[in-house]
């Protein structure tokens, strides 16, 4: 019997990092990516090159240029492995509050009845797999946003008496009555479909509502990939502009090497209709005046800001993941990538695409 990984949005961060870190270890894998991140973002963000270094990396690799709303081709791609698929890894997804609001037929489609076509798929084809989704902390909406926070010189932070204060945000906050984003409605309703898929249908379902995914395969754009294109405007002299908060809005950030490692272990020893946050906590975080005063530090240069006032609708004032949930499950799993070297990846890795 075959040990086969599907993994959707195969060469976006999350994606190839699945493939790398679950080919490693034995699984064959089966790719969708359908480069719609060039649709959302223009061809600058492009993952067509990390599909070209994944073939490389992965000679044996699988890639079906399937889009997720096709409901007939994502149910071809499923019965021709059938009951050898093991685990499906869910990363594709439309990732941007702004581009949601221009498009919502298209966020929701892609988002949430993509979601449901691959659940579907799972179902009928190898149930007993693994159902893993990259969802998203934007299913609690601007809820955070209601949490005492008080602001300080480079930030804003949680009132120190708060059950929060010390670890994050755990996932017993509501997730209803209270502005999402479009982005973010159409991300709980997958979110939802996967837990429910779980419990009405007892599959093996896990959603991980990340905060700050990142790391140098990311194609940051404005609209999203926080520190990616943060780093890339210092690179290449492009400014920056911050939308609200006075830059103090704080985030949390996890490196995709550490978030697959999440997925992996959830892979080994599968729960079922679970949901667990995923973020860099107390661990690695920034607001984004500390994330620039690391940047100019680290490259010896100012970056060039601009400001707006009016922050995104829906847009986290301060946001940092409690992970131990997901700890308490798997012990042996920890974070081991923090906010500087995240940064210095980044750094030299626009560095090296500004030289080539």
């Amino acid at each position: 019997m075959r040990l086969i990984a599907v993994v959707t949005g195969a060469a976006g961060l999350i994606g190839a990092e699945a493939c790398r870190q679950f080919s490693k270890v034995g699984f064959q894998i089966v790719g969708i990516d359908n480069d719609l991140r060039a649709h959302f973002f223009g061809p600058n963000s492009s993952t067509s090159p990390q599909m070209s270094v994944l073939k490389e990396q992965i000679p044996e690799l699988v890639h079906h240029p399937v889009d997720i709303r096709d409901r007939e081709k994502v149910d071809s791609v499923f019965s021709d492995y059938s009951s050898d698929i093991s685990v499906v890894i869910h990363t594709a997804g439309q990732p941007s509050h702004d581009w949601a609001a221009s498009d919502p037929f298209t966020d929701f489609n892609v988002n949430a009845v993509g979601t449901l076509n691959l659940l579907e798929a799972t179902r009928a084809s190898c149930p007993d797999a693994a159902f893993l989704f990259t969802s998203t902390n934007k299913v609690y909406g601007d809820r955070p946003n209601e949490l005492p926070l008080v602001e300080e010189e480079t930030r804003w932070e949680l009132d120190s008496s708060h059950p929060f204060f010390e670890y994050g945000i755990d996932e017993s906050m509501p997730i209803d009555q209270t502005t999402h984003s479009l982005f973010g409605c159409s991300k709980t309703a997958a979110d939802l479909l996967v837990q429910e898929y779980g419990r009405y249908f007892g599959m093996k379902t896990a959603a991980f509502r990340g905060g700050c995914l990142t790391g140098p395969g990311h194609s940051g754009a404005q609209l999203h990939g926080f520190l990616s294109y943060l780093t890339k405007c210092a690179v290449q002299r492009i400014p920056y502009r911050i939308f609200g908060y006075r830059g103090k809005q704080v985030r949390d950030n996890i490196h995709a090497h550490d978030f697959v490692r999440m997925l992996l272990c959830c892979a080994r020893d599968p729960v079922q209709g679970e949901v667990f946050n995923a973020g860099g906590g107390r661990f690695s975080n920034c607001s984004i005046l500390e994330a620039i005063s690391i940047i100019e530090s680290l490259r010896g240069e100012r970056m060039v800001i601009d400001f707006d006032e009016t922050p995104r609708r829906g847009d986290h004032q301060w946001y940092l993941s409690d992970t131990r949930k997901f700890s308490h499950r798997y012990p042996d799993w920890s974070m081991t990538l923090n906010l500087q070297t995240i940064l210095e990846e980044l750094i030299r890795a626009h560095e090296t695409a500004a030289r080539t």
